[in-house]
């Protein structure tokens, strides 16, 4: 289809900003993004929709525009819901760059337009697609009469009589027409499904369960079309896409057939992506709760941040919950993929009960991610008649149980490159006990590390260290603790770049021993008893002590 036929559509409520002369380019696809440089997800000729969400000043908008000229997009079309009026700074960039510049009319949804593009550009090879998708105008919109990847599978049931279900990748199932997978089935389903994108086969996935087969197709998100999976690395999004699974064997299948599949799966992205991006609110929250308890702020302040996040996540609860904080590790061999945001979504999913159809219950949780870590701010509500202890038996986490139902999926989509480990904290019911909360989890996830297997977890009861008693130290009194020890240590090194502190660190975690010490810092013995030698002499301490390495010990794990 061309440009100039969506301005002809007066449904889409598109007005031309610019671009007059290249309205005959072809569109070949639809990408809805909010990124700043979302050119690995490009592969040319997608209309991009987006919300302008990326700026946050005139100097934005041509880095941005550059970027999706250089990738050959048909056109680029902004909404006016969170700006009003398109920036002139955006108009005057995209005539620079000759990309066409439509403004979205703040009533139309992305998805309306979504719909639309793939309907037309799908028409030719999928006829079924388009009747069905026309017949159903409401297909994947987010108001109250749409009915979201339910409404999309309910009409492959009655028009194509296919039965199909979406599934997340730890086989919580979403979706579905008619009556729910058994929880093993959908286990086996996502096993299956990520072992073949981790091992490069290409879709869709066929496999045999109970005498019935099923075709697995993947719901990428980020608006990408089926082509567009090489653009980044597949350990990246394996372990947050959504799949459609079609109680079919897709093996004899016509290629229109085919087509109509990808066709919908790109519907269903749309939601995917809407979903996700409505997690925003609740992340902003965690990231702000974790910034203020891992710089020492005061209670109250936390506690002032606490109660903004509490009607968010708990909506019409009278009084404050109590809190637990769940901390999740995802890491890759070669470390070249950042595991922080895989972690953060693939927590997102495994705090969902298993046993809860839809992605709703993910409004109570609140993930931030920090370096390779993500880390969870999950409410629990006092219950009446629990035992005292906060939160109540009913409603704490307890690491094992997270993992039972999840465990099969998540190491075929690590394969075996990938490793992931979680720790969680007792509860707490107040902004003073959050900092603890936030040491023990991360304590917890490192005795999970130290065990064998791809996908570990621990819990609080499993601590017995001095972990659980350094966060109830006033924060004044490890202050002076850690300066007494550790500032004389720092101006050294930062006069003459000795780093004693990491030779001090590495000399702890080798038990004293001189010689694994020097190996893994790569020197000669008698280098590193110069360094030592100097600590002591700066400190007045004595590393061959056990109550002097303890001190030091200590100093460094509450600095």
């Amino acid at each position: 289809m061309r440009l100039r036929a969506l301005l002809e559509t007066e449904a889409l409520g598109l007005r031309l900003l610019g671009g007059e002369d290249e309205l005959d380019r072809t569109v070949r696809g639809v990408m809805t993004t909010d990124l700043r440089d979302p050119s690995r997800y490009l592969s040319g000729g997608e209309l991009v929709l987006t919300g302008l969400a990326w700026r946050r000043n005139s100097a934005d908008s041509e880095p941005f525009v550059r970027i999706l000229a250089s990738a050959g997009v048909a056109g680029l079309a902004a909404g006016e819901a969170e700006l009003g009026d398109i920036p002139d700074d955006l108009v005057s960039a995209c005539r620079r760059n000759r990309l066409p510049l439509f403004a979205v009319n703040e009533d139309v949804a992305f998805a309306t337009i979504t719909e639309y593009v793939v309907r037309q550009v799908s028409g030719e090879r999928a006829g079924d697609l388009a009747a069905v998708v026309d017949r159903h105008r409401r297909l994947m919109t987010s108001g109250p009469a749409g009915g979201g990847p339910d409404v999309v599978l309910d009409l492959l049931t009655t028009d194509l009589d296919l039965r199909a279900w979406v599934l997340s990748p730890t086989g919580r199932q979403i979706a579905g027409a008619g009556e729910p997978l058994a929880a093993g089935v959908c286990a086996a389903l996502a096993s299956e499904h990520l072992a073949a994108v981790r091992t490069g086969r290409r879709g869709p996935h066929r496999i045999s369960i109970q005498g019935i087969t099923y075709s697995l197709f993947p719901i990428r998100g980020h608006g990408r079309v089926a082509g567009g999976a090489a653009a980044r690395d597949v350990r990246e999004s394996v372990l947050s896409d959504w799949l459609l699974a079609v109680e079919a064997d897709a093996g004899d299948w016509p290629a229109e057939r085919l087509d109509l599949l990808q066709g919908v799966t790109q519907l269903i992205a749309v939601e995917r992506d809407r979903r996700d991006a409505a997690r925003t609110v609740r992340r902003r929250l965690a990231q702000e709760v974790l910034e203020l308890v891992q710089t020492g702020a005061p209670p109250a302040e936390i506690a002032a941040r606490l109660r903004v996040a509490a009607p968010v996540l708990l909506p019409g609860l009278g009084a404050a919950p109590h809190w637990q904080v769940v901390v999740a590790r995802v890491d890759w061999d070669g470390g070249d993929i950042p595991g922080g945001p895989v972690a953060q979504s693939l927590l997102e999913e495994i705090l969902i009960d298993p046993s809860l159809s839809g992605p709703e219950p993910s409004d109570r949780i609140a993930v931030a991610h920090a370096g390779d870590e993500a880390i969870a701010l999950v409410p629990l509500p006092s219950l009446s008649g629990d035992t005292g202890e906060a939160g109540g038996p009913d409603t704490a986490l307890h690491a094992d149980a997270l993992l039972a139902s999840v465990r099969e999926p998540l190491q075929a989509g690590l394969a075996d490159d990938g490793r992931l480990t979680l720790g969680v904290s007792a509860a707490v019911h107040s902004a003073e006990g959050l900092r603890g909360a936030l040491e023990e989890a991360r304590h917890a996830r490192r005795v999970a590390a130290a065990r064998p297997g791809r996908v570990c977890a621990a819990g609080h009861h499993e601590l017995a260290s001095h972990v659980l008693l350094l966060p109830f130290v006033p924060d004044d009194v490890r202050r002076a603790f850690t300066a007494r020890l550790l500032d004389p240590l720092r101006d050294y090194d930062r006069r003459h770049r000795a780093e004693l502190i990491p030779t001090l660190e590495a000399f702890l975690d080798c038990d004293g021993s001189w010689t694994r010490c020097a190996t893994r810092l790569h020197l000669h013995v008698n280098t590193l008893r110069y360094r030592v030698g100097r600590i002591e002499q700066l400190t007045g301490r004595d590393l061959s002590r056990l109550e002097d390495k303890l001190d030091f010990f200590l100093a460094l794990r509450m600095s």
